[in-house]
């Protein structure tokens, strides 16, 4: 199935403009989810939307967005109302600027999107922006509306498309002040920092996103299959936490643990993505026989129901 679009709209640099589509670049549907249960039933719990003081369900035609100015005392605000204040950037993206990606500081990254021409028109501009953006190795600045509130957006090329990726607002970040200032300003030795430089060292690599795995994701899948064959769980013993108070012997003792385990990392194979999560579930019961052919294949994870 194709993907679906969040977004459809416009691109726009100055009088260059072209019909856009975006969607989504990353996804949590691989992982697992779980439903609340009544313990005594084993039914799913069903949540409703009722009124506060009364208790009675209401509808979804009487309920309204509403600000409140103080406690049980609110603005209501209509569909309409919100529709008549909606930006030019509801169906276009204009690009404002165009700034260094290390002026961009990571607290202000949200999430990514692709972006690509919709439809069979508008390749043409959508390549010359695309290639201009490229060819100046900057970060394209537009707004964009989704789910109706406007979003800082920074366009990057990537391959014949575009990411684009939500930047948050000044007032969304917090100050790291308040969190740092009791930090102790402590004085190292030059030992103590080669020794750590050291470690760096041999642990040094390039980052390569196949070879890192979701160990809860893991366990949860090991867990499940666990007791659906009906096999007793049983916890596992954890390592006791070891209080280091020299310094620089646990600088010392981990330089030896690097070099250990230096040779393990470079052997070892990388992961399949994430999307092979689905492949590791036992399945379900009644289902068909697979064919001799597949026998070999991992078991197919059965689909969960939306939540």
């Amino acid at each position: 199935m194709a993907p679906r679009a969040n977004w459809k709209g416009f691109l726009r640099l100055s009088l260059v403009t072209c019909p856009v589509a975006l969607y989504p670049a990353t996804s949590e549907s691989e992982k697992i989810s779980f439903n609340q249960l009544n313990r005594q039933t084993g039914h799913r719990i069903k949540y409703l939307k009722v009124d506060a003081d009364t208790g009675d369900e209401v509808p979804n035609e009487d309920i309204v967005k509403g600000y409140e100015l103080d406690k049980g005392q609110y603005i209501e605000v209509s569909k309409e109302e919100l529709e008549e204040i909606a930006l030019e950037s509801t169906r276009t993206i204009e690009i404002d600027e165009f700034v260094d990606k290390a002026d961009i500081d990571p607290r202000y990254l949200i999430r990514p999107y692709y972006l690509r021409p919709d439809g069979k028109v508008g390749h043409d501009a959508f390549a010359v922006i695309r290639e201009t953006i490229r060819e100046m190795n900057k970060v394209a600045i537009g707004r964009v509306v989704l789910t109706n509130r406007e979003h800082i957006i920074g366009l990057e090329p990537l391959d014949k498309g575009l990411v684009g990726t939500l930047l948050r607002y000044p007032y969304e970040v917090r100050s790291e002040q308040e969190y740092f200032e009791d930090i102790q300003q402590v004085k190292l030795t030059k030992d103590m920092l080669d020794l750590a430089k050291h470690i760096v060292n041999q642990k040094a690599g390039r980052f390569d996103p196949e070879k890192f795995e979701d160990h809860y994701e893991s366990a949860l899948v090991e867990l499940i299959n666990e007791k659906r064959a009906g096999k007793p769980i049983t916890p596992k013993e954890r390592p006791a936490a070891r209080n280091v108070v020299d310094l620089m012997e646990a600088l010392r003792r981990s330089v030896g643990g690097a070099a250990a385990e230096a040779p393990k990392k470079a052997t070892k194979k990388p992961r399949k993505a994430a999307a092979g999560q689905k492949e590791m579930l036992m399945p379900i019961a009644g289902k068909k026989p697979a064919k001799e052919s597949a026998a070999k294949k991992p078991a197919a994870r059965p689909q969960r129901k939306s939540a």
